[in-house]
């Protein structure tokens, strides 16, 4: 196996710890959301702490939940011609869009977004609501998220690679979304 299938088999692997660490996040999520609204309607207590929580959670389910529904692919497609597709045509596709579109566009958001961390993690900023939480552990999802988003892309460009050239075998199983 070549060095370029076991780092994309790696990442794998970290995309699906990270996969499960989204679906705590979830559980947490519920379970919080509603804790709150039994203490908020049940005894007329709330937090903006325990609220704000919540969408931590959400970011952390979405930004680290990414990189698995992609390795998994089951990401959203615009299916004008990928559903009639073929052979290896819908992995040449999926070439084409993870190289042309997922990775530069992850690139730019990781660069754009790191800066927007960094000033959070210096300043402390807090969240102007009453009790609320500080902001940088909530934004620093987003360059980790689309950072790992990015990894995740070249992870499958090198298994798209091999199946292509015959080292690999690609489930290129896709469903068609029910219209």
């Amino acid at each position: 196996m070549s060095a370029f299938l076991r780092f994309a088999l790696a990442v794998d692997w970290i995309a699906a710890r990270l996969g499960q660490l989204a679906s705590w996040a979830v559980l947490a999520a519920a379970l919080i959301s509603a804790g709150n609204a039994l203490v908020r309607y049940g005894f007329d207590i709330s937090s903006n702490g325990w609220l704000e929580i919540q969408w931590y959670l959400f970011a952390a389910t979405v930004m680290l939940g990414a990189p698995v529904v992609l390795k998994l692919n089951e990401h959203v497609r615009v299916d004008i011609f990928y559903g009639r597709l073929r052979g290896r045509g819908p992995v040449i596709v999926d070439l084409l869009g993870l190289v042309f579109f997922l990775l530069p566009v992850m690139a730019v958001m990781v660069w754009l977004s790191w800066p927007l961390f960094l000033s959070m993690l210096r300043s402390g900023e807090m969240s102007s609501n009453a009790g609320g939480l500080i902001r940088w552990p909530a934004m620093l999802l987003v360059p980790l998220g689309f950072g790992c988003m990015f990894v995740q892309g070249l992870s499958e460009i090198v298994k798209r690679l091999a199946f292509l050239a015959g080292r690999y075998e690609l489930d290129v199983h896709y469903e068609k979304p029910v219209q």
